[in-house]
């Protein structure tokens, strides 16, 4: 038997070899066959563990030594002690032959390649003993594993197709119970609200129901309202109502047509999985139905079976396969808004909220409808202002909802096993929960793009999809635990909000100036409890689902893509891409040992995490900073809330403290590399878009700016472009105020320009940011700074500061301009055509801006006239060009996160990403960043302008282009030794 392994000579990779320290336990010696050959590997046989191992076969016959092989090796073989040993084994390394010992290497001119091992035919029979018992042990392992995957799996399939039946199971509970005891069960505020309203409202729809109206009758005004018991139609209407109160902008109330079409696609949705399971049953239960579907013919009785077999066979992939193939024909907006606006209407004629017993003895009860509709006149998202019907709630239930967020029913929570893989437009990620590729928005000229391209085209997005949703997280306890106490205590620090509404003023004149002023204030109250009350809400959802997850040992996000190609977790609340308390709370589920490299970039992580522009900082800057505040950073981890305090002071303080506690760790071990960090360790771009206007541009100066080019700290383009404002503003103070006016605002500004100032305008101008977002962008800073208190001269500064910051951005970034510029142009001839601006990403996913002017499509319902926005046939000109240069450079940011972390998963990293950010444990940083250089040069080897331009020549053909704008000669090189172009 012939190898050409060194060491491995049979299919072993722990192989025992006569030199072999390890002990092997003796048996009874036997005496030697007569006809093996003198070879002396041992003094006395006992010594030797191959004759005495149990797998030796003892009447094997040996090769004699006057075989031919002997004329190269006429002396004994080498025992292990034998001092050439040593020597034999780095002339292994020049892989040589051996025919028969280490004696026998020959020399490197004969085969300076490689090395085979010749060994006898009892060699593998005594290794393949460790090699079986390992196998075994594996095949434990994976059995154990396979049983926990499909424990969890189960568990993930029922949270998914039981949540609204659990939940109305509940209620029912309730009910038997307050009819047993005659007396209320002590439930939480909005359990004791659903308490009340379920029976009811139960009733309502169940004669609903039942009514005698004609089918054309039920068809126009509450289609489907059969197709689920009453009761758990009554859970989601009313579960779907608190929601969208919780979840909402407004203040007490959501608009009629939001909340019928969400109240209608839900109770479809749970149609649909109803209606499959009740097929895979064989059992005599009330039939889900949709429309007049029939289970008693031959067909379905077939399909009932197989069904049945796949799932005891636990084969639910082909099971969905067969739901995805039976003819179900969607409901539309039409029919889930007019039977959204049937059971709403059910609910507001049902529902009655009770003050509480403060009110006189004699008095009558005040009892109230907890829902109103209403018609209120509110400012759309395009500007407009417009006359919308709205359900409005009693005050009162708002008092403690946002203190019972817990008990809501919260959907695409993640999920307990890996998602789906990728495969399609609507094939992956949750199991029975509707999930797509690209959030469209009901654009059907991007829908159809992305179902009509080729698999193969798409397999890179789908298997960087796979690879974020395949990252395991946890809840880390330990800073949920601080959480917890902070929120309990009332808020107000760390970032989280006040739990208490500021006071409303009192009126205690009657001067008609005091009077204004303290209408102004009420005003001003009102709106800051009204958006209190929302981040309330918020906080609350964000801390149900880590309470709800906190003890599961892991969980996975499924992906899926906006339709520029940027990749979003399909769970909306508790995120990596949240706020910092989400952040905080998330850590990978797999830990990894630090190591030496990981001990440093824990610790310049920690800097990163503190700001306060210590992030600007070199890296030995960062590192020292870090040295100067152990004491601070073991304080915190030890007494979060009884200490100093120290990572309150941080600009990310829960993400502070999470490597504060790690680092704390490392710092008490005896050997801190070896320490387990579970952190997700971040590097952020250096103002990323304009990264990649400079990689477009290949301008020099540029490059420079945002850090493509390596330097011995980084680049700060938001000083620098505050410095040039500074310069700017500092001229125009010297004028003359008579004959220009701006050189009083630019002596009230000057001493205000700060780096802070300018940066949110700065990020946005390469996304398109026009000069009104820029004005408010820098009012919110000025009014933080609180130096201004005329609200108009606030907003004659806010119009100069956002003008002198634009004109400062377009001196430096020349060559970015240009290249926004020529997109616009061309998005620009393409729209005056009709046309929406298509493009495909250098990862082959297809983009089709979803910008159409909306034609109304006007319904009636039995709670009032709906006018449905559907997208139009004409395409809105200015939106497309003014939209076309951000979302391109979007898709090219999303083009190289997907790129970076589908090299991660080769190269045997965990990944995350949060567009510009980039996460991994804190022992792989150093091999992510070479991998997001190395795919950043290669995004940007591709000749993506003139492919685009080509692109839209061939799908525009007659329309002329503008020619390409004029690059520089950046080597696109020198990114790769960049040490702070991703810091």
């Amino acid at each position: 038997m012939t190898s050409s392994a060194i060491f491995s000579p049979s299919p072993r990779g722990d192989l025992q070899s006569p030199w072999s320290t390890k002990t092997i336990k003796p048996r009874k010696p036997q005496k030697p066959s007569t006809h093996l050959p003198t070879l002396q590997l041992f003094k006395h046989p006992s010594q030797n563990p191959l004759i005495y191992s149990s797998s030796f076969p003892h009447n094997l016959k040996l090769p004699s030594l006057k075989d031919p092989i002997s004329s190269t090796h006429s002396h004994p073989l080498p025992d292990s002690a034998d001092e050439n040993f040593t020597k034999n084994l780095e002339n292994l390394a020049t892989l040589q032959r051996i025919t028969h010992g280490f004696d026998s290497i020959s020399t490197p001119e004969m085969n300076p390649k490689r090395v085979y091992i010749q060994e006898p035919p009892w060699i593998t029979s005594l290794l393949m003993k460790n090699f079986y018992r390992s196998n075994v042990k594996k095949r434990v392992r994976f059995e154990i594993d396979k049983r926990n995957y499909y424990i969890l799996r189960r568990r993930q399939i029922k949270a998914e197709t039981e949540a609204w039946e659990k939940m109305t199971e509940e209620y029912r509970e309730f009910q038997r119970e307050m009819c047993e005891k005659k007396l209320a069960p002590n439930l939480p505020y909005v359990k004791s609200l659903f308490a009340g309203w379920f029976e009811p409202l139960s009733k309502a729809i169940e004669k609903e129901q039942k009514s005698p109206n004609t089918k054309k009758h039920q068809e126009a005004y509450a289609p489907y309202i059969d197709s689920l018991p009453a009761d758990k139609m009554a859970i989601i209407v009313m579960h779907k109502m608190m929601g969208l109160l919780m979840m909402g902008h407004e203040y007490r109330y959501v608009r009629v047509v939001q909340a019928a079409i969400q109240i209608g696609m839900a109770v479809e949705l749970e149609v649909r999985i109803q209606t499959f399971l009740e097929k895979t049953k064989n059992c005599p239960k009330k039939k889900v139905l949709i429309q007049a579907q029939q289970d008693g013919t031959k067909e379905n009785d077939m399909l009932r079976k197989r069904v049945k077999t796949l799932i005891k066979r636990k084969r639910i992939m082909e099971v969905q396969k067969i739901l995805k193939n039976e003819e179900y024909q969607p409901w539309g907006r039409d029919k889930q808004a007019k039977l959204g606006c049937r059971l709403i209407e059910l609910l507001t004629e049902i529902a009655y909220v009770q003050s509480p017993a403060s009110q006189s003895a004699d008095a009558p009860p005040d009892i109230r409808p907890a829902f109103r509709h209403i018609f209120k006149i509110i400012a759309m998202e395009s500007g407009h202002v417009r006359k919308c019907g709205v359900i409005e709630c009693d005050k009162m239930i708002l008092t403690g909802l946002e203190r019972t967020a817990r008990h809501m029913i919260i959907p695409y929570v993640p999920m307990l096993v890996p998602p789906r893989k990728w495969k399609g437009y609507d094939s992956g990620g949750h199991f029975f929960l509707p999930s797509y590729l690209m959030r469209t928005h009901g654009s059907r000229q991007q829908q159809e793009a992305v179902r009509n391209v080729p698999s193969t085209q798409m397999q890179k997005i789908y298997e960087a999809l796979d690879t974020l949703g395949n990252t395991k997280w946890r809840v880390n306890k330990r800073l949920l635990n601080v959480v917890e106490s902070i929120w309990a205590a009332g808020g107000d620090i760390a970032g989280l909000v006040n739990r208490e509404d500021v006071l409303v003023p009192d009126l205690n004149s009657e001067d008609m100036n005091e009077i204004k002023e303290w209408k102004w204030s009420v005003r001003k109250a009102k709106k800051i409890n009204q958006e209190l009350h929302s981040q309330r809400c918020d906080i609350e959802l964000k801390l149900s689902v880590a309470r709800r997850m906190k003890d599961e040992e892991g969980f996975y996000y499924p992906h899926n893509l906006d339709f520029r190609g940027r990749a979003y977790p399909m769970h909306p609340h508790l995120n990596h891409l949240s706020s910092d308390l989400c952040r905080g709370i998330l850590e990978f589920a797999e830990g990894r040992a630090l190591g030496k490299s990981g001990l440093r970039w824990l610790r310049i992580h920690l800097a990163n995490l503190y700001g306060a522009g210590v992030e600007k900082l070199s890296y030995d800057c960062r590192l020292q900073f870090v040295e100067n505040h152990l004491n601070d950073i073991i304080d915190s981890a030890d007494n979060p809330l009884g200490g100093n305090r120290w990572w309150l002071t941080a600009e990310d303080p829960f993400q502070c403290l999470a490597a504060c506690i790690n680092l704390s760790e490392t710092l008490k071990s005896s050997s801190p590399h070896t320490v387990i960090s579970h952190l997700p360790v971040h590097q952020d771009g250096s103002c990323n878009g304009l990264q990649h206007y400079a990689a477009l541009g290949r301008d020099t100066l540029e490059a420079a700016a945002v850090n493509l080019v390596a330097g011995d700290k980084p680049s700060d383009v938001y000083s620098e472009i505050a410095a040039r404002v500074h310069d700017i503003m500092q001229r125009d103070s010297e004028k003359d105020s008579t004959t220009f006016p701006n050189a009083i605002l630019a002596r009230l500004l000057i001493g205000q320009v700060n780096r802070k100032l300018v940066k949110q305008t700065v990020m946005t101008s390469v996304y398109g940011v026009t000069f009104v977002g820029a004005r408010e962008q820098i009012k919110r800073r000025l009014q933080e700074k609180g130096l201004i208190t005329d609200d108009q001269l606030l907003f004659s500064a806010s119009c100069y500061a956002a003008k002198v910051t634009l004109e400062a951005l377009g001196e430096i970034f020349e060559a970015a301009r240009g290249t926004m510029c020529w997109l616009g142009d061309c998005a620009k001839v393409i729209a005056s055509e009709n046309q929406p601006v298509r493009w495909t990403t250098p990862l082959g996913l297809p983009v089709v801006q979803p910008y159409f002017k909306t034609k109304r499509h006007i319904i009636k319902t039995s709670l009032q006239v709906l006018a449905l926005q559907r997208e139009g046939s004409m395409v809105e000109v200015k939106k497309q060009r003014t939209a076309f240069p951000p979302n391109f450079v979007h898709s090219l940011d999303g083009t190289h996160m997907m790129m970076t972390a589908v090299a991660c998963r080769d190269a045997g990293l965990r990944f995350a990403g949060v567009h510009d950010s980039f996460w991994t444990h804190a022992c792989d940083i150093d091999k992510m960043n070479q991998i997001l250089r190395e795919k950043f040069v290669e995004l940007y080897s591709m000749p993506i302008l003139e492919n685009l331009l080509e692109s839209f020549q061939t799908t525009y053909p007659g329309l002329e282009f503008p020619p390409l704008p004029k690059r520089g000669n950046f080597d696109l090189n020198e990114v790769l030794n960049s040490p702070y172009f991703f810091n």
